[in-house]
């Protein structure tokens, strides 16, 4: 489904992402890993086209996408879930979910209904806080709301940064089993994730990057064995 080759992104003249290449296949679950400033989440912003790569090739469905803008990677079926959420805190629950139909052109009436259903069944929270502005929500709210912000625009392949940051461990435990069930309904996901646990109990295989370079790539199992692997680019001690 994704395929990434070679990619070097830059920030000005820092060279951050250098020849970083991974595939996704269609239905997986895939773990981005590495320690705060490896290059986990230029990859994703550089696969959404946020900070393009200034060398490389990104394949999506077949089709070229390295050079498209995001608004055109989104509706190739591409969505970003970011590590800062990026809700409208002034906005309701039901106009940020609206906004992010608007960005796929998802539809209205009926359509739009049966959007909001789908997500709800999800996030039964949100819809009880239908009408509350995004800023009076929790941070575990907030973040099912920029996930389900992503979902009514119909994608077919999830990047999805840190989801789990900063949240209480019950909540983890929702969050983890939601975005479980969103996979078995058909959407493919590339997931950053910092807990270790969490992103090995998601995915069924894994890249390690390090200074903007993937050290390594692997199954679950054989991640979860290799504890040189996790001491020295994971953090794990």
């Amino acid at each position: 489904m994704l395929t990434v080759e070679q990619i070097h992104t830059y920030y000005g003249p820092s060279h951050v992402l250098q020849g970083v290449s991974l595939r996704v296949a269609a239905g997986e679950i895939v773990a981005l890993l590495g320690r705060n400033g490896a290059g986990k989440t230029t990859t994703l912003k550089t696969i959404m086209g946020v900070t393009p790569a200034r060398q490389g090739r990104i394949t999506f469905q077949g089709r070229d996408i390295t050079r498209t803008p995001t608004h055109g990677i989104a509706q190739a079926g591409i969505a970003l879930i970011p590590d800062d959420r990026r809700i409208f805190p002034n906005l309701t629950v039901a106009e940020n979910l609206r906004m992010g139909m608007l960005k796929n052109r998802a539809g209205n009436g009926a359509d739009e209904r049966a959007l909001l259903s789908q997500v709800f069944s999800y996030f039964p929270r949100l819809e009880e806080r239908i009408d509350q502005p995004g800023k009076s929500l929790s941070g575990g709210e907030q973040q099912m709301l920029a996930i389900a912000r992503g979902l009514v625009a119909r994608p077919k392949l999830m990047l999805v940064d840190e989801p789990t940051e900063g949240l209480m461990p019950v909540l983890v435990r929702n969050l983890t089993e939601i975005i479980r069930q969103i996979n078995r309904d058909g959407v493919t996901i590339l997931l950053v994730e910092q807990d270790l646990d969490v992103a090995l109990g998601l995915a069924s295989r894994g890249y390690v990057i390090d200074q903007g370079v993937i050290r390594f790539h692997g199954t679950t199992p054989e991640i979860q064995a290799n504890r040189e692997l996790q001491e020295r680019y994971l953090g794990v001690t």
